[in-house]
């Protein structure tokens, strides 16, 4: 109670000072809340007039507190100051004069009149880069560094004494934009408050500032920014990086000007595949490419520009430069219609404008950057699906225009910024298959940090398929930083649900249309059989996003009476929320199945994902990807980055902004990861790890059911299943003729190409795992265990392993308790009612992920699945998992559960 009560006493006698602030912008408004939330009193706000019929933010927040608000036009005549305004001013009583972001010439008078004077924010690292247009200047003269400043105003123009300094790295391709969202804006708030703070405490710093480095530059304007061509491609770059927006770097092209926005650096040279452009002045053509406009520098570097804006101020992306209004006009169907009628907010927006034309320019009629983020927040209440960015109103600004590019979006035949692949092409099993082949990020396909790859490889020949790009730390980085602005910048977790459903609902279809495609490349990248893979692999997938696309909009809590409430009239109700950005780490048995599996219901639930499949099946993931981007999941959504799991996998793990890590693996790397997961921020796991699951045949079995359920159960996938029976309980009445059956079986299957359709069972899925099986069966024979047939490796190209059958294996062996992951049948026999004998043999693992039973006597099959420790009993059958049906384990097996509504509450 004394500790709170001193807190508390603490908190009120802060020293506090009267304050007027003087500015305007987003920036002054979130300075003057913070500055009342420290206990000051603000007097006064004096900022600028209203623009057309608009107040300013910071003169809108504090009318709404009552704060008096002077919005004046200017201070000075002639260089003389306005006795009047002085007056209004003096009237406040302020001891200190803030100026977050002011953009008039304030008098001398008023700047010196409180007893602490005044002090005022600049966005750079004073005395470089004196003068208003601080943080382009530092973008053109390509600063390593930048910054801001918060000093003392005198009468010269940013000379006066530094209170304080905070200063950031400047990235190669920050732009006005970044650096100021990242850095300046959010620390320049905090850095402008605790000025304040100092000042009040009596320990504000006066540093002169040094002549030395000094500089001051000129305001920009459109005639002074065109670009010289006679430089490298980074001062280019910086150039164009450093008007963006405002005003503008620009050329003469075809005998106009045109401006560049969205520069990029492009780091080892690039194949530019495209149609020249002839610019003025530049030292070789530009290229016209599907990623953009390629620049030349006279150092032969390159860079890349986004979007281009023409002389009556039409905005395209540079990719589209010649082929700019062949677009023909969508006619729109009556609910389009109606939804353009919805879109008619431009009157509440536009207020100077009466009636809104088709031919109404948005920002002809008066429209500023704060107006176009509220449209595209208005655009989201009508339709959530038809997610803009700022880019889409500066590229349509007339109202018809606009509503073509919404439409179009709302349709999916948005391609304005089209998909950009670099596929690897193959001309296998009678089609062409496309693979992308680089990490996909942020809604694009990106090399890896240091261009670095690593071969994939077929199993079936041991020959490489192609390159993947191999992520760093860097990649993940970007990728939990791209899945994070998703989740809470483009609120995917809020759209409306029906929406997000109708998305996941078009991804299965695009995964349907693809599903042979989809098949080959599982095929040739894990040596599933072609056939399965279309079947299992590639079917149960897509039934699996269409099963959770309608849960989208069935996601609810419940209302819950609260007995003690008074009046009694009260309830309690709950939410269920998305928990933000998922890290998914999926194994090589089922690459696109397991991401299947667990990305369906994290997207469902409106979570964003980073997944790393396995380093040695990649393929079918980022082909994923492109397909999720084409049915139009929003950028970060979804991010795939092949990789190790030692590295990729480690720092999801311990990454601070993944909140829920879903991992299918070995019992041993997801220990690790718990520990991780606990250690970093104890975000929540799923765990599907080992399995040994038992199947317990007894001699009243159908026996051709239970022999052909039993192969399956054992050989399915080539053994490569997270259920398969690792050990086999028979009868001893039947054991004979059951091992008998089983080896007729297996030497009836056809090893070899998964592509041939005749074949029963493909290569194992790489040499490592192949050489662990032959390890496993020699322990087998060395302990005893009777070796029926298969144990060896075939000698021949690939990884193709015999399926194998032991028989008399014993509970202490370690063939018995250990996982083999391969197509090797594990024989025990059991005498005639010895059930609790057999149960204790079967749970006698770490591990219980599934189990099975063949019996003709239902009791005896309840009594059995009562009693076997394992997540899922199969009765008669095996291996039929289902969406609907939730699928987990127990023990050292791990925790948390896939598919069905269950899955949703992980």
């Amino acid at each position: 109670h004394m500790k709170r009560k001193r807190k508390i006493l603490n908190k009120v006698t802060r020293p506090t000072m009267k304050i007027a602030v003087i500015g305007q912008s987003l920036f002054g408004k979130e300075v003057y809340k913070e500055l009342r939330k420290d206990g000051h009193t603000i007097v006064g706000v004096f900022t600028i007039p209203d623009k057309d019929g608009k107040a300013d933010p910071l003169a809108t927040e504090a009318e709404k507190d009552g704060v008096p608000v002077f919005k004046l036009s200017r201070w000075r005549v002639k260089g003389q100051a306005l006795p009047e305004v002085v007056s209004q001013y003096k009237a406040t009583g302020p001891e200190l004069n803030v100026l977050p972001f002011c953009s008039q010439f304030i008098p001398m008078e008023v700047i010196d009149h409180p007893k602490h004077g005044s002090i005022i924010y600049h966005p750079s690292l004073l005395p470089r880069h004196r003068g208003a247009s601080a943080i382009n200047w530092t973008l053109i003269h390509g600063d390593k560094k930048g910054g801001f400043t918060v000093f003392w105003a005198d009468d010269g123009l940013d000379t006066g004494p530094i209170l304080l300094q905070r200063e950031c790295d400047v990235e190669p391709n920050d732009t006005v934009n970044t650096i100021y969202k990242r850095f300046l804006f959010p620390e320049g708030v905090k850095g402008t408050v605790e000025a304040v703070r100092l000042i009040a405490e009596g320990k504000a710093q006066r540093i002169p500032q040094p002549e030395e480095g000094a500089t001051y530059e000129c305001i920009q304007k459109k005639e002074n920014s065109k670009i010289d061509w006679n430089q490298s491609a980074e001062a280019i770059h910086n150039w164009i990086r450093g008007n963006d927006k405002v005003p503008g770097a620009w050329a003469e092209v075809d005998g106009q000007k045109v401006t560049f926005y969205g520069s990029t650096l492009i780091d080892n040279g690039v194949a530019a595949n495209g149609r020249p452009l002839e610019i003025c002045g530049a030292s070789r053509p530009g290229m016209v490419t599907k990623a953009g406009l390629v620049l030349f520098g006279n150092d032969g570097g390159a860079l890349l520009v986004k979007n281009i804006q023409f002389e009556d101020g039409k905005m395209i992306t540079a990719s589209q430069y010649f082929s700019a209004g062949a677009s023909a006009t969508v006619v729109l169907t009556e609910e389009e219609k109606a939804f353009a009628e919805q879109m008619r907010v431009w009157p509440s927006i536009l207020t100077n404008v009466g009636q809104i034309e088709d031919s109404t320019d948005f920002f002809k009629s008066g429209a500023a950057s704060m107006d176009v983020v509220r449209l595209v927040e208005e655009v989201k209440l009508c339709a959530s699906s038809c997610q803009l960015q700022n880019e889409d109103i500066y590229m349509n600004t007339t109202f018809q225009d606009f509503i073509q590019m919404c439409v179009r979006k709302l349709r999916g035949e948005d391609d304005e910024e089209e998909l950009i692949v670099d596929y690897v092409e193959k001309n296998i099993n009678n089609m062409t298959v496309k693979m992308p082949h680089q990490l996909f990020i942020n809604g694009e396909f990106v090399d890896a940090e240091g261009g670095k790859t690593y071969k994939t490889i077929n199993p079936c020949d041991g020959m490489a398929i192609c390159d993947v790009s191999l992520a760093q730390i860097s990649d993940v980085d970007k990728a939990v930083a791209a899945a994070k602005e998703a989740f809470e910048e483009q609120e995917w977790g809020k759209m409306n649900p029906r929406d997000r459903g109708r998305l996941l609902y078009k991804l299965a279809d695009l995964m349907e249309q693809h599903q042979e495609e989809l098949a080959t490349i599982e095929a040739i990248d894990s040596g599933a059989v072609y056939t399965l893979a279309l079947k299992t692999h590639v079917g149960m997938s897509i039934q699996t996003f269409r099963y959770f696309a309608g849960w989208c909009d069935k996601i609810q809590g419940s209302t819950i009476p609260i007995n003690q409430a008074r009046p009694n009239r009260n309830l309690c109700f709950t939410r269920k929320e998305p928990i933000g950005v998922c890290a998914i780490v999926i194994p090589w048995n089922y690459p696109l199945m397991m991401l299947a599996w667990k990305t369906a219901a994290c997207l469902a639930a409106g979570n964003t994902v980073v997944l790393k499949p396995a380093q040695v099946t990649p393929l079918t993931a980022l082909k994923f990807a492109e397909l999720a981007s084409r049915a139009g999941l929003p950028k970060g959504v979804i991010n795939i980055l092949p990789g190790s799991g030692s590295l990729v996998g480690q720092r999801l793990s311990d990454h601070p902004d993944v909140r829920k890590l879903g991992f299918t693996g070995s019992t041993e790397i997801g220990k690790q990861i718990m520990k991780s997961c606990a250690v970093s921020n104890l975000k929540k796991v799923s765990l599907e790890l080992g399995g040994k699951s038992p199947l317990i045949i007894f001699a009243d079995c159908d026996m051709d059911k239970a022999v052909r359920m039993g192969m399956s159960s054992v050989f399915f996938n080539k053994g490569e299943n997270c259920i398969a029976a690792g050990r086999l309980f028979v009868e001893e009445s039947i054991h004979d003729q059951f091992v008998k059956k089983v080896v007729e079986e297996v030497k009836k299957m056809k090893i070899g190409d998964p592509l041939d359709r005749c074949t029963d069972h493909g290569p194992q899925n790489h040499k490592a795992h192949l050489d662990k099986l032959v390890e496993f069966c020699q322990f087998g024979v060395k302990e005893g265990a009777v070796l029926v047939c298969g144990g060896h490796a075939l000698q021949r190209p690939g990884f193709f392993f015999e399926p194998t059958v032991f028989t008399n294996v014993q509970d202490h062996m370690y063939i018995a308790k250990e996982e083999s992951f391969g197509p090797v049948m594990i024989i025990s026999k059991f005498k005639s009612g010895e059930i609790d004998e057999v149960l204790r043999s079967a749970n006698a693992t770490e591990y219980g992920l599934a189990s099975g039973v063949f019996t003709k006597d239902i009791s005896k099959a309840l009594y059995v699945s009562e009693r076997l420790n394992a997540g899922t009993v199969f009765v008669n059958t095996y291996n039929k998992t289902d969406v609907a049906t939730p699928f987990g384990g127990f023990k050292q097996s791990g925790f948390g559960k896939d598919l069905g509504k269950t899955t949703l509450s992980f």
